[in-house]
């Protein structure tokens, strides 16, 4: 199992993306993250992860979801995500070498350039729930997921 997180920021009915421009998910719209280091807090991950992908230090992240990821293609495949929001924010997103980032209206966004599972937790991430879940790729299809949401903390 590997352990990584995502993290999107979030503000005045906006959430930025990024494209990732290379690597694992190379291609798609998603917030800013990836793996946890050895010894490492999932949301100082998370912190980390943003400052390198696109040059903001958020403040205060909060933990929002937590999803295992499974690909059928792929016995060895299995992801466990810490998804974090953050409405405030060192810095202004910047290009890397990595990652575009872009800002979308949140009744605007862009699910067919997006991973398929998206769709199905992302809009109660945007509505201030809280979800936790499983779910299980073929490819770019969404083979299996079973999501618990609930409007309470995780943390």
């Amino acid at each position: 199992m590997k352990q990584v997180t995502l993290l999107f920021l979030l503000s005045d009915n906006q959430v930025l993306l990024a494209m990732k421009k290379r690597g694992f998910g190379q291609g798609k719209w998603n917030g800013v993250g990836g793996k946890v280091e050895e010894g490492e807090h999932e949301r100082d991950a998370a912190i980390r992860e943003c400052k390198e992908e696109i040059g903001v230090t958020p403040h205060e992240p909060r933990l929002v979801g937590r999803l295992h990821f499974y690909e059928l293609r792929d016995p060895d495949f299995h992801h466990y995500c810490h998804i974090f929001v953050a409405d405030s924010w060192e810095g202004e997103p910047v290009e890397t070498e990595e990652m575009r980032p872009r800002w979308f209206h949140q009744t605007g966004l862009p699910y067919g350039s997006m991973w398929p599972d998206d769709i199905l937790w992302l809009p109660h991430l945007l509505n201030g729930r809280s979800f936790e879940g499983t779910i299980t790729l073929d490819g770019d299809i969404v083979h299996h997921h079973d999501l618990t949401i609930t409007t309470r903390s995780l943390t």
